[in-house]
């Protein structure tokens, strides 16, 4: 249920659009600013709904005007100069080979103020930022039942003056999460763990909601748009500067809707899915440009596949690909272990905010490409491994009279793969044969692979690497 906000029950920022408002979920009470306040808001992409609500929020006639607000909700989607606006991200999500440089920087800045006479608590990253030890492990012992823990155990002996300066800024500074080593690839625990697709805040004066948004210190981190959190990778410079609260500034995108109709015919992978889409928006040229996917297919996506276009970003140079949030976005949630109430929140605050997937509804896009239905497989097949033993990405330009097949027994993870590679068929008026996967013994069950547990993370809190000691 929305109401309109005193002024002053006000979070402190100006408000020239009148937008400021208060959300209730389960007997509480968060300070947002109402998106279907401002007239022709409702026809813009998800994304740049989630951009608007920013400035909205960050509006201060210096660095976010008005006049920035405006070029925004005035967007022409196939305008090739747009606007410069100014975003700033919910938080700054960062690995340690990038991460450690930031806060060395931090600690300098401190004896800084030391040597000038001021507190030194003073000096603190002024958006929540959170750092992921997962790029300092080194696969020195495989094969056998010991190879984590010993693995383990060399990573930190290599690393112990690095990982003591994280463990001490952790309690150093405020608004500084670490994630200790050995504990998962950052874009995994992103996703599982990090990301709160609406994240909340204390402001001045009342608890604030918004959308959770991101930049990351790695080309991959708009895997997390699967679950329709904004975010894109930068350099640590960018990351830094977001750190200490300075607005990234950008252009206001192009972006591109691909719709989704339908649902993968039987046999056709996640694999296929990514690269065909892949193929498409290489094709289309996507760089710089932030890519949705809207429709009902939508919905026959799961979460995981989701994920997976957003990773592959980086490959057909798009800012980011992003999903709306729906009722897959809730159940991963709820799989994940995300509270009831914030799952709540969650659906509350895009329903009211018009970020709520509608597959009957039109949006203006700047480009809208397609996958033609009855588009021949062999155009878009994935050639797994070339002759060199090394991948080779995909073959769009087989002729279509032509057959290759190169079978390659490997071993991956303690399982024997004969991998096939059919480009076409030879016999005529038959249809290629889709990418088969044949394992020399059954595969796990996904049904019974472990999720994501988070009492992990409580152990981490009772354990000697967390403690202040």
């Amino acid at each position: 249920m929305f109401e309109p906000m005193r002024e002053e029950d006000g979070m402190g920022a100006i408000d020239s659009f009148g937008a400021h408002g208060a959300l209730h979920v389960d007997g509480a009470t968060y300070s947002i600013f109402r998106l279907g306040a401002i007239g022709g808001a409702y026809r813009l992409p998800y994304s740049l709904k989630i951009l608007l609500e920013n400035l909205l929020r960050h509006e201060d006639r210096r660095l976010v005007t008005a006049q920035q607000i405006a070029s925004l909700v005035n967007w022409q989607p196939h305008a090739t100069q747009q606007p410069e606006i100014q975003f700033t991200p919910a938080r700054v999500l960062m690995q340690d080979f990038t991460g450690v440089p930031c806060v060395v920087d931090l600690v300098a800045m401190r004896d800084a103020m030391i040597r000038l006479g001021g507190d030194p608590k003073r000096i603190n990253p002024l958006i929540p930022s959170e750092l992921v030890i997962d790029h300092s492990v080194i696969a020195d012992v495989f094969g056998s039942s010991d190879a984590f823990a010993a693995n383990a155990a060399l990573e930190f002996e290599r690393n112990a003056e690095r990982y003591q300066l994280l463990r001490w800024a952790q309690h150093a500074f405020t608004d500084f999460q670490v994630v200790p080593p050995d504990t998962g690839i950052c874009h995994q625990v992103n996703l599982e763990y990090l990301a709160r697709v609406v994240f909340t805040r204390q402001g001045p004066d009342a608890m604030m909601a918004y959308p959770d948004t991101l930049v990351g210190t790695d080309s991959h981190t708009p895997m997390v748009n699967g679950l329709g959190v904004l975010g894109w990778g930068v350099g640590g410079i960018e990351a830094e500067a977001a750190m200490l609260g300075q607005p990234t500034s950008m252009l206001i995108p192009q972006v591109l809707g691909l719709k989704l109709t339908g649902e993968l015919p039987s046999g056709s992978t996640a694999t296929d899915l990514v690269l065909t889409v892949a193929e498409l928006l290489r094709r289309v040229g996507v760089v710089g440009k932030f890519v949705e996917f809207y429709g009902p297919g939508v919905a026959k996506v799961p979460l995981a596949n989701r994920a997976t276009l957003g990773n592959m970003s980086p490959e057909y140079g798009a800012t980011c690909a992003i999903f709306p949030i729906d009722p897959e976005t809730l159940s991963y949630l709820r799989l994940t272990g995300r509270s009831e109430h914030q799952i709540r929140l969650i659906e509350a605050y895009a329903k009211e905010q018009g970020l709520w997937h509608d597959p009957a509804r039109e949006l203006a896009y700047s480009q809208t490409p397609w996958i033609p239905p009855d588009r021949p497989r062999a155009e878009v097949r994935p050639v797994t491994r070339a002759a060199g033993g090394s991948p080779s990405g995909y073959c769009p330009d087989r002729p279509p009279g032509c057959a290759a097949s190169l079978h390659t027994p490997r071993r991956r993870s303690g399982y024997r793969w004969r991998e096939t590679v059919r480009a076409a068929r030879t016999t005529p008026g038959r249809a290629p044969r889709p990418l088969r996967w044949a394992p020399s013994r059954a595969l796990p069950d996904p049904s019974r692979q472990p999720v994501f547990d988070r009492s992990v993370w409580q152990a981490w809190a009772d354990s000697g690497w967390l403690s202040t000691a």
